[in-house]
């Protein structure tokens, strides 16, 4: 990478971090160009260098959001253990938790978009996923089915989560999701129901 491009990578971190913390303290359709220069401590030309306007860095969180659970997704390797699973399970709690963008989506009927879109992607990563490592179609298409109700199932924890303003411990969490998962999904993708 070059200095360039690492400035570049620093101001949009410096951006999305200013956007989290006002989201922390504002309604998102209250905040303002002029509210994320002045926290992210960067002038005006170099946001517009970067994005549009409000609606082109809320779609740009929404995109790093989505490429930050996929990364998690990807390097879960499902098996019947606990620890592996309460470890991927507790790295998606407290991302929830640190990306208030995430968490505000997930109280708040505004999310309708970013769920479709992200649950769009989810589908299509499954797909190709079952279609590499799974032989037969309707081996597939229930793998697809488990995979699709294991991210349902994760998504209404942490709503259910969020709306309780995260007052259960993380951990806890993370152990609910990863026994749910151990005793509901992981059976019937194994084999071993």
């Amino acid at each position: 990478m070059n200095e360039s491009d690492e400035r570049y990578s620093t101001v949009e971190e410096a951006i999305f971090d200013a956007f989290f913390l006002l989201l922390r303290d504002k309604e998102l359709d209250k905040i303002t160009v002029s509210d994320v220069i002045k926290k992210a401590g960067i002038v005006r030309s170099t946001f517009y260098n970067h994005y549009e306007n409000i609606p082109a860095l809320l779609e740009a969180v929404e995109d790093k959001t989505i490429r930050d659970i996929f990364q998690m997704m990807e390097s879960f390797r499902p098996k019947n253990d606990h620890d592996i699973c309460h470890s991927y399970y507790l790295a998606v709690c407290n991302y929830t938790k640190n990306n208030p963008f995430l968490a505000n989506l997930l109280e708040s009927p505004r999310g309708d978009s970013f769920f479709e879109k992200a649950l769009t992607m989810f589908h299509k990563y499954v797909t190709e996923v079952t279609s590499t490592n799974i032989s037969g179609p309707k081996a597939r298409t229930e793998f697809s089915y488990y995979i699709a109700s294991s991210i349902g199932s994760t998504i209404g924890v942490l709503h259910k989560w969020t709306a309780e303003d995260f007052s259960t411990p993380a951990e806890e969490i993370a152990d609910i999701l990863s026994r749910t998962f151990l005793s509901g999904i992981m059976p019937n993708i194994s084999g071993e129901n």
